[in-house]
């Protein structure tokens, strides 16, 4: 087993070099669809919805991984790869001041319309009432964890350790995106 594992954390380091953006998208696809079918199973739904595990696959893959593989790009360019510590506390500052408000804008956003397929005055309630407590949430959580990324993680695998850390982080949005039952909009399931 030690062999197999071995060889499949080399292929996918060979993949992560040869082609980056397409390794990074697919790793938070399948950490997004991981982490919704706990989500699943933490909020008792019994029988796994795939309509649902899809469109969360969707959203890790075309939206995150990208989204995180060219952020950290342009933030290493910004500060010239610099890793001394006044420099890794302006890139978590610009971190948590741009990208994470709008990750969990969108994240909320396109849990709300697309996968729960809520009309637009439903969502945009839900996000005046529940936006400020998830990111007030985040910013005492992700701010750490951007910390780590920035100062130890070399640039390759930053998507990755932030894909594994929103592993946990997509539940805790999960299970919050649900706390609140709100009517299902007129015929749809």
């Amino acid at each position: 087993m030690g062999s197999l594992a071995k060889t499949g954390l080399q292929q996918y380091l060979r993949q992560l070099q040869r082609h980056p953006l397409r390794t990074k998208a697919i790793t938070a696809g399948v950490l997004s669809a991981i982490s919704d079918i706990v989500s699943q199973k933490l909020t008792g739904i019994q029988k796994l919805q795939l309509k649902r595990l899809l469109l969360k696959v969707i959203f890790g893959a075309v939206y995150l991984g990208p989204f995180g593989h060219f952020l950290h790009i342009i933030l290493d360019k910004m500060f010239k790869g610099k890793k001394d510590t006044k420099t890794v506390a302006k890139k978590v500052l610009v971190e948590q001041l741009t990208a994470s408000p709008w990750n969990n804008f969108m994240f909320m956003l396109y849990y709300g319309l697309v996968v729960e397929g809520r009309p637009w005055n439903q969502v945009k309630t839900k996000l005046k009432k529940d936006y400020p407590a998830v990111q007030y949430a985040s910013w005492t959580f992700w701010p750490v964890v951007g910390w780590i990324n920035h100062q130890y993680v070399p640039l390759q695998f930053r998507v990755i350790f932030h894909s594994l850390i929103a592993f946990g982080w997509g539940i805790f949005l999960n299970l919050r995106a649900r706390s609140i039952a709100l009517p299902k909009a007129k015929g749809r399931d």
